[in-house]
């Protein structure tokens, strides 16, 4: 689990806070009910009319998967296509059929499957891109939708703050009222803003990135598995995968591009 969201969201409401009583206020004062409702409800309402209700669903589901942040090291599938094709040089490509069984990667299992099969390789790849490219835009829809409610939720905060304001214009005649009224006139403005960029580009943000990262795992996995299909020479292949991987990538998932190389090359001199 990768817990940046979390905690860039306490870092971001706690700075808040964190002025709030260095200032001498209450946090009290920011929550009232009225603004909040408006805020965050015509946000949503008007966020859920700019898109069809399947894609408001899809969006909402993702945000499990957001907040767990769970993303696989490319060395651990890098290691899993090279015993893939291990195994297809020893056995065979029609071994590949048991791998297809075991695997828990719907992605992977069906590339498994279809090699297998004896699918053409061109035919394949447009499979296996083709999956890709929904992957994607299904990800770009999710991400899109927050986006467009951290667009709305500022213009609504103001919407707030003018409507509170009008209130206040009619209620002159109490001047000892009109400070806290003005007061509380601006929260609307301000919870449009905190939620714009505290949460909803945020999220956007954070569902664009592990698309990406999905993307590039199945991109390397969709090279990987051609290359098994075509006989590739293992060590070699482990090079050419892990040459597709940003070092730091590599890095965090417990390996090293430079390390790796050196030990194909020390192994294929031993094999020679």
């Amino acid at each position: 689990m990768d817990p940046a969201t979390v905690i860039g969201l306490l870092l971001a409401f706690g700075s808040v806070i964190a002025m709030v009583t260095m200032e001498g206020g209450s946090v009290a004062s920011l929550l009232l009910p009225a603004p909040m409702i408006l805020v965050f409800g015509a946000t949503l309402a008007v966020g859920i009319a700019g898109n069809t209700l399947k894609d408001v669903i899809q969006a909402f589901k993702s945000l499990p998967k957001m907040f767990a942040g769970k993303t696989s090291k490319p060395q651990e599938s890098i290691d899993q296509v090279v015993r893939f094709a291990e195994k297809a040089r020893s056995e065979g490509l029609l071994s590949l059929e048991e791998e297809a069984t075991s695997v828990k990667d719907p992605f992977l299992t069906r590339a498994l499957q279809n090699i297998a099969d004896g699918t053409d390789a061109e035919e394949l790849r447009m499979l296996m891109e083709d999956e890709i490219d929904s992957k994607s835009r299904s990800d770009h829809s999710n991400s899109k939708f927050f986006a467009s409610l951290g667009g709305y939720a500022p213009t609504v905060g103001i919407i707030g703050t003018v409507v509170s304001l009008t209130h206040v214009l009619e209620n002159l005649s109490t001047p000892d009222a009109l400070g806290p009224m003005i007061a509380s006139a601006f929260v609307a403005t301000l919870w449009g803003l905190l939620s714009a960029n505290f949460l909803w580009l945020p999220f956007s943000g954070r569902l664009a990135r592990l698309s990406e990262l999905d993307v590039e795992r199945m991109t390397l996995l969709m090279e990987g598995m051609l290359a098994v299909q075509a006989g590739a020479q293992p060590l070699l292949l482990a090079e050419r995968l892990r040459s597709m991987v940003p070092e730091h990538q590599l890095k965090a998932s417990g390996g090293d591009k430079k390390a790796g190389a050196k030990e194909n090359s020390d192994a294929l001199e031993e094999a020679a």
